[in-house]
C-alpha cells in the first residue's frame, strides 16, 4: 500500500514538474513566435518608409527638374541692314519663344522698320508676327513665320505721277529652313504669299540671321 502512495506522490510530482516545463516551454515559444512577427513586422515597416522616402526623393528630384514657364523663354530676334545704290533698308525685329520641348519652339516678334529708294520713295513698317520652330535635329532648324504689317510708305513726285502716300497692311507667310549653331541660326526664307505689286520686299526670298539667348 505505501509503495503504490509514493508511486501515486512520485507521478503526481512529475505530472507537476512536467506540467511546469511545459509552461515554460510554451511561454518561451510564444515569446519567440511574438519576437519573431515583431522583428518581421519592424522589417516590413522599415521596407515600407525606405520605399516611401526613396519614391519621395525621386519624385522631389523630378520635380526640381522641371523648368517653369520662364525657364523655358529665350528672347532675341534679328536686325537687318541693307545699304545699296540710293537704297536703304533698316529693320528691327525683336521677339520671344517658349521652347515646348527640344525640338518644338512657339513665339511671337515684333518689327520696325524704314525702307527708302532715292528720288522714288520712303516708307516706315511696324507690326508683329506669330512664329514656329522646329528643330528635327540640333542642327537644322525649320520655321514657318506668319507676319503682319502696316506700311507707310510716301512716293515722291517725277516727271510721270505727283507725290502721293499709300497705307496698306500686308499679310507674309514665310517658310524657311537654316543652319544653327548654338544661339545663331542663318538661313533663308521664302514668302508663299508673294505679291510683287502689294508686297513690302521686292522679292520673295530673303537671307536671314535669327538669335535667341
Amino acid at each position: 500500500m505505501a509503495k503504490v502512495q509514493q508511486s501515486h506522490l512520485f507521478k503526481s510530482f512529475f505530472y507537476v514538474l512536467l506540467r511546469k516545463n511545459l509552461l515554460k516551454l510554451e511561454i518561451t515559444m510564444k515569446e519567440n513566435h511574438f519576437s519573431i512577427v515583431f522583428k518581421s513586422f519592424f522589417v516590413i515597416l522599415m521596407f515600407l518608409f525606405s520605399n516611401l522616402a526613396v519614391s519621395q526623393t525621386q519624385q522631389n528630384y523630378v520635380i526640381d527638374n522641371n523648368p517653369d514657364f520662364w525657364d523655358r523663354v529665350q528672347f532675341g530676334g534679328g536686325l537687318g541692314l541693307g545699304i545699296g545704290s540710293g537704297y536703304t533698308d533698316i529693320s528691327v525685329m525683336p521677339s520671344a519663344i517658349y521652347n515646348i520641348n527640344e525640338i518644338v519652339a512657339v513665339g511671337v516678334g515684333l518689327q520696325f522698320g524704314y525702307l527708302s529708294s532715292k528720288n522714288y520713295y520712303s516708307s516706315f513698317v511696324y507690326g508683329g508676327s506669330i512664329v514656329g520652330l522646329v528643330n528635327p535635329i540640333p542642327e537644322i532648324q525649320l520655321s514657318a513665320e506668319l507676319e503682319q504689317v502696316r506700311v507707310n510708305t510716301d512716293y515722291e513726285s517725277n516727271n510721270f505721277r505727283p507725290a502721293f502716300s499709300d497705307n496698306y497692311w500686308n499679310t507674309a507667310l514665310y517658310l524657311g529652313a537654316g543652319y544653327r549653331t548654338g544661339s545663331v541660326t542663318v538661313g533663308a526664307r521664302y514668302d508663299v504669299l508673294f505679291d510683287p505689286d502689294r508686297s513690302l520686299y521686292g522679292s520673295g526670298f530673303m537671307p536671314f540671321v535669327r538669335v535667341y539667348f
